[in-house]
């Protein structure tokens, strides 16, 4: 009897054991979980060997993992040193791979993005920046790795794109907008580097041709009015 409930104890002993081994495991992945990044999580901001480079890591809402990275650095002004973020990458679908990165000046205005928007493992998307708004942005439709759609922007307004679709590296579409509508489309069909036809949206200009035709007409007729008015005797008391 006193040997089968020394064994007993054992067994309860050895169940333990292996519970609370199991439990520190599951602690130790879940810690990792919440506060690492994999061993390669495809980092583009520079920053590893320098040190003049500071990094922090946080989490964005619903990401278990820290999956925002923020590489900072130091300039000297006005006799002091200031630090400034200088780039900063996201892991947005949360798989463990920064798949879109953003570079600052150093008056923390925004230079340069790149992402991978459909999380292929390569970039796909190209941002420069203006004044604040986009200036240009490059696509990769193919899939190849070379943009073969820019568009260009004007205070943040689509002004013209350029479509490369038979993949040779030169612009085969040229689309120009004006206000943020499309106005003509160049082809070239021969891909020799020269449009050879336009097309427009002749009903559109058609319209905004009679509606500037009627906006000088009242203004001639305002203006006519007014020299009238003018022109009239005064009354005599």
């Amino acid at each position: 009897m006193r040997s089968v409930t020394l064994r007993l104890i054992c067994v309860a002993f050895a169940i333990t054991a292996v519970s609370c081994g199991g439990s520190k495991k599951k602690a130790k992945q879940a810690e990792t979980l919440v506060s690492g990044q994999r061993d390669d999580d495809r980092a583009r901001c520079e920053f590893e060997g320098r040190d003049d480079r500071d990094v922090q890591e946080s989490s964005s809402p619903g990401s278990v993992i820290a999956n925002v990275r923020r590489v900072y650095g130091y300039i000297d002004g006005g006799g002091e040193r200031r630090r400034i973020l200088l780039c900063r990458e996201v892991d947005t679908n949360y798989d463990g791979i920064k798949d879109l990165v953003r570079t600052y000046g150093d008056h923390g205005e925004k230079l340069t993005e790149q992402a991978d928007s459909d999380y292929d493992g390569k970039i796909d998307t190209w941002i420069t920046f203006g004044t604040a708004k986009p200036a240009k942005i490059e696509f990769d439709r193919s899939g190849d790795g070379k943009a073969d759609e820019i568009r260009f922007y004007v205070g943040g307004v689509l002004s013209r794109i350029q479509r490369d679709t038979n993949g040779d590296g030169n612009a085969d579409v040229f689309e120009i907008y004006r206000e943020g509508r499309l106005e003509r489309m160049g082809l070239d069909l021969n891909h020799d580097g020269q449009v050879d036809v336009w097309r427009r949206d002749e009903a559109r200009l058609a319209a905004e041709e009679a509606e500037e035709e009627e906006k000088r007409a009242q203004q001639e007729k305002a203006e006519s009015a007014s020299e009238d008015g003018e022109d009239a005797p005064e009354s005599s008391d």
